[in-house]
């Protein structure tokens, strides 16, 4: 009698394909995905990790699993607020409402009053306008580096940009301050040291050549001790003489200025202190999505709006709409993280701890993405083992902590109230509770 191999008895991929659920889940997942996700439960089949009548279960379970997206959301355990391997800046309930009403066909371009075109993003920019008086036009492009490039295109392509040497900065991965310039065919000018410019040196640099004067904020780090820099009302006066546009990098976005963070740069003051423009990132200490904006001088920033490269650089529909919600709507998340209130903090940790049965300890968040360096936001953790750190970012939902002089710190700072229990649960099922 001839026994029937079990591998028989695996379902077909055209069966499998033609469950109820497989045909329900094409309106998430494409063709590729469901059959290739068909194809691996049946291999797991044929290796004896399942039995033949398992498949279909198998298969259900593994579309329900399967997102559109191969990210991961992250609950922020570790207090750095603008964290840029998590995608900086987490987007407002008003942001993300906008983005789904952007998702379709939206007027991004088309005065729906008379039907015809319309200046693109005229909504943000409006928004921009109202949080910023001081600007009289403003640009919003795809991030921060295409402001600045765009601004040194327009303002100095060709020609010099005056710069200190002192602010000659690299960004995240890699990205050089004096890269990105060259790259837009600027010429750049350095004047005094590494920790000491002068006024007398941006003065002595002025020549025909000259396109713009630059500033940029070193937002990522600290230069202390004998130390000395110009500010930008200085830079105005050696500036109006030769009617040279001074072009302002503030860096992390902050369009009024923060008492709690005073050594940090708005766009608001740069601009009152006589900046023409100025350059910022979008996803930063705005609190909104990836966008470079630019504010300043209507006569400046229409330059830049109409010199080619901004087509090249200019934000799509999404990136309007969530920086517009963000800029008119509520306080948005990153606001909200650094002005958290540390006994509210300790007491969530202390709830934490207590379920857990781990303490609670002092601990500083950080304002990071580039901002603020070497301010602390006092705050409060739970400390667990470090070898439950790998767990808890591999969980549902991952969390990402802290691992730090051997222990794994749960800050609360970054993770929204709403979200204390599914981090508690998280907690429990990476302690094995």
């Amino acid at each position: 009698m001839t026994q029937t191999d079990p591998r028989r008895l695996i379902p077909r991929t055209d069966r499998l394909l033609a469950l109820p659920a497989a045909r329900a889940a094409r309106g998430r997942l494409g063709d590729g995905v469901i059959r290739g996700l068909a194809r691996e439960v049946q291999e797991r089949a044929r290796r004896g990790a399942i039995r033949p009548d398992q498949v279909e279960s198998a298969l259900l379970a593994a579309l329900e699993r399967r997102a559109p997206t191969s990210m991961t959301p992250v609950l922020n355990a570790t207090g750095v607020v603008v964290h840029t391997n998590l995608g900086r800046a987490p987007l407002s309930a008003a942001a993300v409402e906008a983005l789904i009403a952007a998702a379709g066909y939206i007027d991004v371009e088309l005065d729906l009053r008379t039907g015809t075109r319309s200046r693109r993003g005229a909504a943000a920019r409006a928004a921009l306008l109202a949080a910023c008086p001081a600007a009289e036009d403003a640009l919003v492009v795809n991030n921060g580096a295409a402001a600045l490039v765009l601004a040194t295109t327009a303002l100095a392509g060709g020609r010099e940009v005056v710069v200190s040497r002192g602010e000659l900065i690299e960004i995240g991965a890699g990205f050089r301050l004096p890269d990105l310039i060259a790259s837009t065919g600027a010429r750049i000018r350095e004047v005094g040291t590494t920790n000491r410019t002068h006024l007398r040196d941006y003065v002595e640099a002025i020549g025909p050549d000259t396109g713009c004067l630059l500033k940029v904020h070193p937002s990522n780090f600290r230069v202390e001790g004998f130390t000395s820099a110009v500010g930008v009302a200085e830079l105005r006066g050696a500036a109006d003489e030769k009617q040279i546009p001074v072009l302002v990098d503030i860096g992390s976005g902050l369009l009024a200025d923060d008492p709690l963070l005073p050594d940090e740069p708005s766009a608001s003051t740069a601009l009152s202190a006589g900046a023409d423009v100025v350059t910022a990132s979008g996803d930063k200490l705005l609190g909104g999505p990836q966008a470079g904006v630019i504010l300043g001088r209507a006569d400046v920033v229409d330059r830049m709006a109409r010199h080619p490269l901004a087509r090249a650089v200019r934000a799509d529909k999404l990136t309007l709409a969530a920086l517009e919600a963000t800029v008119a709507g509520g306080p948005a998340p990153v606001t909200a993280a650094l002005h958290a209130d540390p006994d509210r903090l300790r007491e969530r940790a202390e709830n934490l701890a207590d379920a857990v049965g781990a303490p609670v300890l002092p601990h500083a968040g950080r304002v990071g993405g580039g901002g603020a360096p070497g301010v602390p936001l006092p705050g409060w953790a739970v400390r667990l083992p470090e070898s439950v750190a790998p767990r808890l970012r591999a969980g549902r939902p991952a969390v990402l902590p802290r691992v730090h002089e051997g222990g794994c710190l749960i800050d609360l700072r970054c993770i929204p109230e709403a979200d204390d229990d599914a981090l508690l649960a998280a907690v429990r099922a990476a302690l094995g509770a």
